[in-house]
């Protein structure tokens, strides 16, 4: 990811901090938390590595039950497991839901990203194939290009992705 985030050649200290998060179906580590921050550290030193990446697995599953007050975190995990908009206990879910799966404009919205996803995918998948035939043949990006028969205008798309 950080790839993404930094120029050719500038300083690793100008990378952002980022933020991955996990939300599982079921409670991962098994403790009966509703989520568990993750934070890299040098075992040695017993430090932080402070290198600004942060890691959050949810629970999906995490449903509180304690003294019949419902969480903000339950609420929404509830939410997420809904297939039906109308099952849903936060208004802005249940409404962003309802817009996404029942308007035509969100319906486009979702397939458009659909396919981008999917687009993506294949990119990744024939970038690696071309490393592949580098690696594994001793071709060179042209040659990888040519065997797998991409057209002029995909050469250039993909010769730029390796």
């Amino acid at each position: 990811m950080d790839i993404e985030n930094l120029k050719a050649n500038e300083d690793f200290d100008n990378l952002p901090d980022t933020f991955t998060i996990f939300i599982t179906e079921t409670d991962f580590f098994d403790a009966g938390q509703p989520f568990y921050p993750i934070e890299r550290m040098n075992l040695t030193t017993k430090t932080a590595f402070g290198d600004g990446e942060h890691i959050l697995y949810v629970n999906g599953a995490y449903r509180d039950g304690g003294e019949g007050e419902e969480t903000e975190i339950s609420r929404l995990m509830h939410d997420f497991s809904c297939s039906d908009p109308e099952d849903m206990k936060t208004d802005l879910m249940r409404e962003t839901a309802e817009k996404y799966k029942y308007s035509p404009e969100g319906v486009k919205i979702v397939c458009k990203a659909m396919e981008d996803m999917r687009n993506e995918a294949v990119d990744r998948a024939r970038a690696q194939d071309i490393r592949n035939l580098m690696k594994n043949l001793n071709m060179t990006v042209q040659q990888a290009l040519d065997a797998l028969g991409f057209t002029d205008e995909e050469k250039k798309k993909y010769a730029e992705l390796v």
